[in-house]
């Protein structure tokens, strides 16, 4: 492969810089804080979970009605851009609000958090549809690809440094409190986020798009439905998006949930948090060699062995009981998080018209986020039923047993060109 271009590497350092989002704020850092502040407040574990998991559910419900609406504006000329900027700095000024909330206000930290997680998932949205702005399509494998390795590289730096002043602080070497720690680490997301959003603000440009009209609202409403009404002609990018709604399910599930769901089960936050520093480093080569993995066999081949591990994962994640337990759990899902998240992006970049990205990245969206709105749910209600929060992780494998199913009905990505025609706007 050739040398990657300006514009693809500063696409995929967008992923360096939010990552740290993903791991500091969304999985690791204030997911402990947050039990925390309830656990303070008098909330037990099973219900702080829950709670979270239900904030989940409720942010990727919101997403999910906006995304096809606001993708489908995007594809406008000129719009991706500003559309992406909105929601980054949503994104970015809301973690900066978390650092403000008063101790024991766990109620308010979710509300905070329910806006930061709109704002970093809806520029996802967008900066995925830059996907083919910046790139071609022999190329997206390993593009995707090497942007989920280069963020789990980039968020493993700024969560090192957070991870040690928050044990500084734990120890007493560096004066401070606890609280006070989580928060340094909260603005060091945001810094680190903004950084790093420099060079794709900068340098990636909206290349495939549809020219503005007089009343792009009605317009976009009238391409939604439009493409809503011949989605038959779409045959192999809705079986995908309904294999996609039901493994990638599972894959969200665990990764939000996973600090909770440790917690419960009895590992101290140092435990907790030097095991996700070890996944974000083992993830970063393992997302970068199923790009060439894929390249090679294709993409689906590489997407059904993902979905295989991560039902090894949820058998193995119901009988976890000890720190060893955890961490065979976190290497597994290190092996294949990354990879069927770049895989199943650049799969379906390959299906979609090049000037509708974004309007089709707001379906898939929808399907993605649903499938978090499930997945949360049921774990939060399996565990306050059966007051184990373990209980809801075996569940999860039907999820992936459906989605590997229906994958096999749409074709290996190699053949994507001879099978797929865009829908004439």
């Amino acid at each position: 492969m050739k040398k990657f271009t300006k514009q693809e590497n500063s696409w995929m350092f967008y992923d360096w810089g939010s990552s740290a989002f993903s791991v500091i704020i969304t999985t690791a850092i204030f997911p402990i804080y947050y039990k925390a502040q309830a656990t303070s407040a008098g909330i037990s574990g099973a219900d702080s979970t829950a709670y979270l998991g239900y904030t989940i559910a409720v942010f990727t419900f919101i997403l999910a009605m906006l995304g096809p609406v606001l993708g489908t504006l995007a594809d406008y000329e000129g719009l991706k851009k500003k559309f992406f900027l909105s929601f980054m700095g949503m994104g970015v000024f809301s973690t900066f609000a978390l650092i403000f909330v008063p101790e024991g206000q766990w109620l308010l930290l979710l509300i905070f958090f329910t806006l930061a997680s709109l704002g970093s998932t809806g520029a996802n949205v967008f900066y995925d549809g830059f996907l083919v702005d910046v790139t071609d399509d022999k190329r997206m494998n390993q593009v995707s690809a090497r942007g989920f390795g280069l963020g789990y590289i980039g968020s493993a730096i700024p969560f090192v440094i957070s991870i040690a002043i928050i044990l500084l602080a734990q120890q007493g070497i560096l004066h401070i409190s606890s609280t006070t720690a989580s928060k340094i680490a909260f603005l060091i997301t945001c810094i680190w986020w903004v950084t790093f959003a420099l060079p794709m603000i900068k340098n990636v440009k909206q290349i495939h798009f549809i020219e503005r009209d007089p009343q792009p609202v009605r317009q976009s409403f009238k391409r939604l439905f439009l493409t809503i009404k011949h989605v038959k002609e779409y045959k192999y990018l809705t079986i995908f998006l309904i294999a996609y709604f039901f493994y990638i399910d599972g894959v969200g599930t665990i990764i939000s949930m996973s600090t909770a769901y440790g917690t419960d089960v009895g590992l101290s936050s140092t435990v907790l948090l030097v095991v996700l520093l070890v996944t974000q480093v083992v993830a970063a080569p393992f997302s970068i060699i199923y790009g060439k993995l894929a390249n090679r066999f294709s993409a689906k081949s590489m997407l059904y062995i993902g979905i295989f591990i991560y039902i090894i994962v949820c058998i193995y994640g119901y009988f976890l009981e000890t720190a060893f337990d955890f961490w065979v759990l976190a290497m597994l899902v290190a092996s294949s998080q990354g990879g069927i998240q770049a895989l199943s992006r650049s799969y379906f970049a390959k299906l979609i018209p090049k000037k509708n990205a974004n309007e089709f990245f707001g379906f898939y969206n929808i399907f993605g986020k649903f499938a978090s709105i499930t997945g949360p749910l049921l774990l939060g209600a399996t565990a306050q039923i059966t007051g184990r929060s373990n209980a809801g992780i075996l569940s999860l494998i039907v999820l992936f047993v459906i989605g590997m199913i229906i994958l096999y009905f749409v074709p290996s990505d190699k053949k994507l060109n001879t099978l797929t025609q865009p829908i004439s706007k």
